[in-house]
């Protein structure tokens, strides 16, 4: 027997807001990771870990201007663009704060 599934909206989930959404978690788990190898190593790290954290914040300014695109599109779902705008300034506040403690 075969289901019939009824949409009754023309909203769908933006490419842009879901590739945001991505590249947060991405930076996130990355930042995490390194700042935890650095805490294990006391602070003595491999350039590697900085070029990381640089990284994460390439992909976290392009997620940041993803999700504000995909949030000024009509006819979206809002749950991932405001998800991706809100991980992306997550890994940017995180990356700000340990360039300020390292000043």
């Amino acid at each position: 027997m075969k289901r019939r599934h009824y949409i009754f909206t023309k909203r769908r989930n933006s490419d842009l807001a879901v590739m945001a959404t991505l590249l947060g978690l991405i930076s996130n788990g990355s930042l995490a990771a390194v700042l935890y190898l650095a805490y294990k190593k006391g602070g003595a790290v491999p350039v590697s870990y900085g070029l990381t954290g640089l990284l994460a914040a390439f992909f976290s300014a392009a997620g940041l201007i993803m999700a504000v695109l995909a949030i000024q599109e009509k006819d979206v779902f809002k749950l991932f663009p405001v998800l991706g705008i809100l991980l992306n300034l997550l890994a940017l506040g995180i990356l700000a704060f340990v360039v300020q403690l390292g000043f």
